[in-house]
C-alpha cells in the first residue's frame, strides 16, 4: 500500500488506534492531520511524523464542541490545499443508566463525541473527498451489534450501533460521486481506553477472557486494517463495517 503525498485527517490521534493508524499513514508516505484535545501527546506523534519526513498539522480541538469541530476540515484545506482520506476513530464512554438517572446526560455526551462530530465532520469533508474521489473510515465498536448487559453502559453500546448504520448510509449516498465509506469495529484492544474511560476494573485478563483466542488486538492492527480500508487494494468495498475482535462474537 502506498499513500504517497495523500493528505489524511485522524481524529483520537493522540493515543492508541488513532496515533498508531497516524505513524503508519505517514510511513506510507502521508501528510497526516493529527486532531485530539491533548496538545502535549499530539505534539509527540507529529515528532514522530516529521521524523518520517512527512508532514503533521496539529489541530486541537473538543470534538463534543460543534465550534471546535468545525475547524478541522478547513484549517485542513488551508494548509494543505486538499482531503484525500478521514478517519473518524475519537470516541468516549460516559455511564448512566435508566435507575441511576444519568441516562440522558450520559447519551447526550456520548453521541455528540461517537456520532455527531462524526456526521459533522463527514459531512464538511465529503466536498473535498469528491474532488480526490477519496474516502473515510470509521472506527467503531463491536459492542454496536450486541446487546448491552450493563445498564451504564447502554449509551455508549447505542453510540457504535448508530455508527455502524451511519457508515452504510453515508456509503450509499456517497458511492456515486466515487467516495467510499467504510467502519472498523474492533473488539478488546490493548490499549487504555478502558481506564480513560474509568474502567479502572477492566483488566488486561478479564478483556482477554471475552475473546474466543484469548488475546487482544494490538492497536497497530486496526491501523493496518484502516489502511486496507483506505487504499485502492479496497476500492470495491464501501458500506463495510469490517469485526476485528479475536472472537467475541463467537462466543
Amino acid at each position: 500500500m502506498t499513500f504517497q503525498n495523500k493528505v489524511v485527517v485522524v481524529t483520537g490521534a493522540s493515543m492508541g488506534i488513532g496515533a498508531a493508524t497516524a505513524l503508519l499513514f505517514a510511513k506510507e508516505g502521508a501528510d497526516v492531520v493529527l486532531v485530539a484535545r491533548t496538545q502535549a501527546k499530539l505534539h509527540d506523534v507529529a515528532r514522530q511524523i516529521e521524523a518520517l519526513g512527512r508532514k503533521a498539522l496539529v489541530i486541537p480541538a473538543d470534538l463534543s464542541k460543534e465550534a471546535e469541530v468545525a475547524t478541522v476540515i478547513p484549517k485542513t484545506i488551508s494548509h494543505f490545499g486538499k482531503l484525500d482520506i478521514l478517519v473518524n476513530n475519537a470516541g468516549i464512554d460516559v455511564e448512566g443508566s435508566l435507575l441511576n438517572g444519568k441516562a440522558l446526560q450520559a447519551y447526550d455526551r456520548v453521541m455528540q463525541v461517537n456520532v455527531r462530530a462524526v456526521i459533522q465532520l463527514t459531512m464538511a469533508a465529503a466536498p473535498h473527498l469528491v474532488k480526490t474521489k477519496g474516502n473515510v473510515v470509521n472506527v467503531s465498536s463491536v459492542v454496536g451489534t450486541l446487546v448491552c448487559k450493563s445498564p451504564t453502559m447502554v449509551p455508549y453500546f447505542v453510540s457504535k450501533a448508530a455508527l455502524n448504520h451511519f457508515t452504510r448510509c453515508a456509503a450509499l449516498e456517497l458511492a456515486a460521486l466515487g467516495v467510499r465509506v467504510n467502519g472498523v469495529v474492533p473488539g478488546p484492544v490493548d490499549n487504555d481506553f478502558p481506564a480513560n474511560n474509568g474502567y479502572l476494573n477492566l483488566d488486561r485478563q478479564t478483556r482477554m477472557a471475552g475473546t474466543a483466542q484469548g488475546f487482544m488486538a494490538q492497536n497497530e492492527e486496526l491501523g493496518e486494517l484502516i489502511l486496507f480500508l483506505a487504499s485502492d487494494k479496497a476500492k470495491s468495498v464501501t458500506g463495510s463495517n469490517y469485526v476485528m475482535d479475536n472472537g467475541i462474537l463467537l462466543k
